[in-house]
């Protein structure tokens, strides 16, 4: 995912239910204005509701609270969302990477 892509396609299966922005700060030891701002910075984009609502899943809680921790510590909005985005390629590399070398040594180890 890169800036331009915000955290929204992913989907697991704790993904729903999803939580209102007020529920979701509190859960987050937050302010639903910390999730606009994480929003606005393009971290995620929170899910609509039939009302139209914002409401947002396990996974984008997760990711929320990985900022919060880095904002927390110091780090401005938009550079602590930049690192996070940048965390979850890193994850997603390894996984696909792991995923490649098992496949890989299935073949290896059957004999001729």
């Amino acid at each position: 995912m890169t800036a331009d892509t915000p955290l929204t396609g992913r989907l697991d299966d704790d993904d729903y239910p999803a939580y209102t922005m007020g529920r979701a700060a509190e859960m987050l030891g937050t302010t639903a204005g910390f999730l606009r701002a994480i929003g606005e910075a393009r971290l995620i984009t929170p899910l609509r509701s039939e009302g139209g609502h914002r409401r947002y899943s396990r996974y984008q809680l997760r990711i929320a609270a990985r900022a919060r921790e880095l904002v927390d510590q110091g780090t401005p909005v938009e550079a602590a969302c930049r690192i996070v985005i940048l965390e979850d390629q890193l994850e997603e590399a390894q996984r696909i990477n792991a995923e490649y070398r098992r496949a890989g040594s299935g073949t290896s180890d059957t004999p001729s």
